[in-house]
């Protein structure tokens, strides 16, 4: 019996460093082939165990074009650190920082208050420029960045997108930079190994690793949510440094998680800062193209009520007065299924391959009305940028918000039907705005009962009030509507 029990406690053994040996001579050839499983890993016993086991190689040769960036900014009526990195997909963020940007809700330090940050980013050639997200250098007085050899220098803004959350800065004076080379994310599977390396709360270096869980998640960040999802670790600090496939090449930008989860991460894909930070580098902005309409998804309901045989495609919801849609025909209820040769399978699709095309062109777009097929051709127009203003009077009083006007892409936003007002972007605390309870995200409809059409109808408003005389507002929030009373300073 007990010489029974050594031959199987013997034989146990033996079978333990079989697999031992095979698990490392799989990591070898894994690591050296591709970054995606070959099919044969599901055909039989001798197949190569695809589960690298030593990415130390990979580090070494991808440590040298990963930066850490250290950013001083003053705060200005509040701000949030790491804005990417609370909340979650549906719920917890601010639903208006895509819009107005990060630092406009008035929850932070008062005005003059000197925040450090952290992030990461990568070099992208030899004359110094890198790629980082808009979110680690938007409104920073100082930029330094600190190679992986140690040295450190000050770095300039060459552009940035709030809308993908991309930017590109340059450091001038180093002869001795290690460009990263850029991948392909579209063909990025689902189950590659991919490494992150940044700077995690300021541990520079750091290098984690694991798998592409998903792709195309859309986590409410920007009208061009397309992020690849990921369970290597991402931390604060993490944010603009790279995803890197097995072959050493960037297939996507670090940029967010969710707090309250674990082993969810977001990148960029890669492919969308191909085509965006050319842009920033020419011209230090992005030009999108402009359709001009609402769209939303296409529910089962939906598509029996409009007679679409699959739900597929992007349902009009509104099409906007004098944009390049209306010109076209395009109505109300018409669903998108095609864009310049591009099929729109979900409606968030659309969005992107429009944002994507130049401003100008003539494109052939499918549709179906009413379940009938057809044809139409459009110029596509040029996406106008929003700007910001500070209301404030010509008398030098003011409320102590930021507004703006009211664009077709907020109205969308923030389901708004009727364009006419200004839209609440910020709110100084301590303000007579915010003692009045004035919130981010309102909109003013009228000023003295007076209906207020812009910004500057605003101003007008709050130019032609009295000394120490209160400005009656007619707020919308949401469906409801309030009145006001703030006396300007």
């Amino acid at each position: 019996m007990e010489k029974g029990n050594k031959l199987r406690r013997m034989f146990i053994a033996l079978a333990m460093v079989g697999l031992m040996m095979g698990f490392g001579y799989g990591v070898s050839k894994a690591v050296k082939t591709s970054d995606t499983a070959p099919s044969s890993v599901a055909k039989g016993a001798d197949a190569p165990i695809m589960v690298p086991g030593n990415f130390s190689e990979l580090a070494e040769n991808v440590r040298d074009g990963v930066v850490n960036i250290q950013t001083t900014k003053t705060l200005k009526g509040g701000g949030r650190v790491f804005r990417h990195f609370f909340g979650g997909p549906s719920g917890g963020r601010d639903p208006f920082e895509e819009f107005f940007g990060p630092g406009s809700g008035g929850d932070g330090p008062s005005e003059g208050f000197q925040q450090k940050s952290l992030g990461s980013g990568f070099i992208i050639d030899r004359e110094g420029y890198i790629v980082t997200n808009n979110h680690v250098v938007e409104n920073a007085d100082e930029i330094k960045v600190k190679l992986a050899d140690g040295k450190e220098f000050e770095a300039k803004v060459v552009g940035r997108d709030s809308k993908t959350d991309l930017a590109l800065i340059k450091i001038k004076g180093s002869s001795d930079l290690h460009p990263l080379a850029m991948g392909n994310s579209d063909d990025l599977k689902v189950g590659s190994w991919v490494v992150a390396v940044g700077s995690p709360f300021g541990l520079e270096q750091t290098v984690t690793a694991g798998i592409v869980s998903a792709k195309g998640r859309t986590i409410g960040a920007g009208p061009y949510d397309n992020f690849i999802q990921t369970d290597a670790s991402i931390n604060p600090g993490n944010s603009g440094g790279p995803l890197i496939n097995t072959r050493g090449e960037v297939i996507g930008i670090n940029t967010a998680i969710i707090a309250s989860g674990q082993g969810i991460g977001f990148a960029i894909p890669v492919n969308m800062a191909k085509s965006v930070v050319p842009q920033l580098k020419d011209k230090g902005k992005v030009t999108r193209g402009w359709l001009g309409v609402s769209i939303q998804e296409v529910t089962p309901e939906l598509a029996q009520s409009f007679n679409i045989k699959d739900k597929q495609g992007a349902l009009v919801a509104e099409v906007f007065k004098d944009s390049p849609a209306e010109r076209a025909g395009i109505e109300q209820g018409d669903v998108i299924v095609e864009f310049d040769g591009k099929q729109i399978k979900e409606s968030k699709d659309l969005p992107q391959v429009v944002a994507a095309t130049p401003v100008g062109k003539s494109v052939a777009i499918k549709l179906s009305r009413n379940g009938h097929a057809m044809s139409k051709e459009l110029k596509v127009g040029e996406m106008e940028e929003k700007t910001t203003e500070v209301a404030k009077a010509p008398t030098g009083k003011k409320l102590g918000i930021g507004v703006q006007n009211i664009t077709p892409d907020i109205a969308q936003s923030l389901g708004l039907k009727d364009t006419t007002g200004v839209v609440v972007t910020q709110v100084e605390p301590g303000s007579p705005a915010d003692n009045a309870g004035i919130r981010q995200g309102d909109v003013i409809r009228e000023a003295d009962r007076k209906p207020v059409k812009d910004v500057r109808g605003l101003m007008d408003e709050i130019g032609k009030a009295k000394d120490k005389e209160s400005i009656l507002l007619l707020v919308q929030r949401g469906r409801n509507k309030m009145f006001a009373a703030v006396t300007p300073k």
